[in-house]
């Protein structure tokens, strides 16, 4: 499989990932679709903190236990859970960073993370204290690089100014174009990279995935969307839409990588053939283009 150098760092990516949130909290299904996926040729490998509680972590610990310098191992933080209160709150801040990252490292049973992630973030919060932390791991080995998953234009201008980040972690889809007027752009003059999350759009953007589109999509309407998804398998052709889907936001310059998530060794698979699959043709991306809607952020800001 592909692998693509992440933004300026050292780390290579396989330019399909499997983001691991789908895995469910089975543990031995789980760890079997982790070596599935790692049979397959993924070596990135996308969780967070906030994933099952933290068992999504452990899971991919076990899955990973002696395999560890086989991958590229992503997580993420900001997201803080009080004992005795329900939910989590944000806390972006420097102390809580380096407290929580000791956490993760034990339920990953590693004693590195390639890519740490801030895991949300608006312009209110303490964006220098937030790159001090993630620099201070780094300088202490305990990280590669880090990045932030977001998608407020506004808050990736800030730390592609302030920061060393290696990536921005952003939904991106043919049904989610919203990164390419103000996001993509910067990014690649920036030299960071995007890592492409819900590249199938909540499987809509699948062969069997009609039934997902009745509740619509962001800014397109249930009654669209089967047409919609009709004519983009039309300009898919032989090649079919799913594998359409993932190719497409590789077909941008400032992506490493897609993380779509899979539940089965079906989709596991049909993930993984798409880093067989041909890259989509300036033909077929216009035509796609055509089809589909060039969204722009409004409230995420």
């Amino acid at each position: 499989m592909k692998q693509n150098r992440l933004g300026r760092s050292g780390l290579q990516v396989s330019e399909i990932g499997l983001g691991c949130m789908s895995l469910g909290t089975d543990e031995a299904a789980a760890v079997s679709l982790v070596h599935e996926a790692l049979d397959r040729g993924i070596t990135y490998f996308d969780t967070a903190d906030l994933y099952d509680e933290g068992l999504n972590e452990e899971l991919i610990g076990k899955a990973l236990k002696g395999r560890r310098s086989d991958v590229i191992l992503a997580t993420k933080v900001g997201n803080r859970r009080i004992p005795g209160r329900e939910g989590w709150m944000w806390d972006p801040s420097k102390a809580y960073i380096l407290s929580a990252v000791k956490e993760s490292l034990r339920r990953l049973q590693t004693d590195y993370i390639d890519l740490y992630q801030l895991h949300g973030g608006t312009l209110d919060d303490p964006i220098d204290e937030t790159i001090e932390a993630f620099e201070q791991l780094k300088r202490e080995g305990v990280i590669r690089a880090y990045g932030i998953s977001s998608i407020r234009p506004n808050v990736i201008r800030e730390y592609a100014a302030r920061s060393e980040i290696a990536s921005v972690m952003s939904q991106y889809s043919i049904l989610d174009r919203r990164p390419e007027e103000e996001v993509l752009p910067l990014l690649e003059e920036r030299g960071i990279s995007l890592i492409a999350r819900g590249p199938v759009a909540k499987g809509i953007l699948t062969e069997r995935g009609a039934d997902k589109a009745a509740e619509g999509y962001l800014d397109y309407t249930a009654d669209e969307l089967p047409l919609l998804r009709e004519r983009l398998a039309e300009a898919a052709g032989s090649r079919g839409l799913a594998h359409a889907a993932l190719r497409y936001p590789l077909a941008h310059p400032a992506v490493a990588a897609v993380i779509p998530g899979a539940s089965s060794r079906g989709q596991l698979g049909q993930n993984a053939a798409a880093a067989d699959a041909e890259p989509l043709t300036d033909q077929e991306l216009e035509a796609i283009r055509r089809l589909s809607r060039a969204n722009r952020y409004t409230a995420h800001r």
